[in-house]
């Protein structure tokens, strides 16, 4: 609570020693206890005090609502997470069963900045000229067609 390690106990208790002197040590070592309870006594009705209070305006309701909504349960998370284990199980098993016909799957090489454009595998179009499309190819035919 305090972080006081026993070093510090030691040389608290030798000033006392000193400042106060042997004879009134105990008693000021009595009335320093009963002052610590005291103050444990009226934290302890503070916090009963607050909890009581907070039942009383329904926090805590309030609380157990919120942590409902928020769990991964609630969410789907948890149905999500066992659909992505049962994928990657899946393909696991799909691997070693190539593996075992002496396929070996072919890596997929990323680059670190994301970007596709230095991927040979990857073909871009161009967005500035439409006509050339598959969208707009297939427009153009059912307009044709529609002739």
């Amino acid at each position: 609570m305090l972080d006081i390690g026993w070093t510090e106990l030691l040389l608290i208790g030798v000033v006392a020693l000193i400042v106060v002197g042997p004879r009134d040590l105990p008693g000021m070592f009595r009335t320093l206890g009963r002052v610590t309870g005291r103050l444990r006594s009226m934290a302890r009705e503070f916090q009963r005090a607050m909890d009581q209070a907070a039942d009383e305006s329904g926090l805590k309701d309030a609380a157990a609502d919120m942590k409902f909504a928020t769990s991964p349960k609630s969410l789907g998370l948890d149905q999500l997470k066992n659909s992505a284990r049962d994928f990657q199980q899946s393909l696991r098993d799909e691997y070693q069963a190539q593996g075992d016909k002496g396929l070996t799957p072919k890596p997929q090489e990323t680059t670190k900045s994301g970007d596709l454009s230095s991927d040979p595998s990857v073909e871009l179009k161009s967005t500035e000229d439409d006509s050339e499309s598959p969208t707009s190819s297939a427009k153009s035919d059912d307009k044709d067609a529609q002739k």
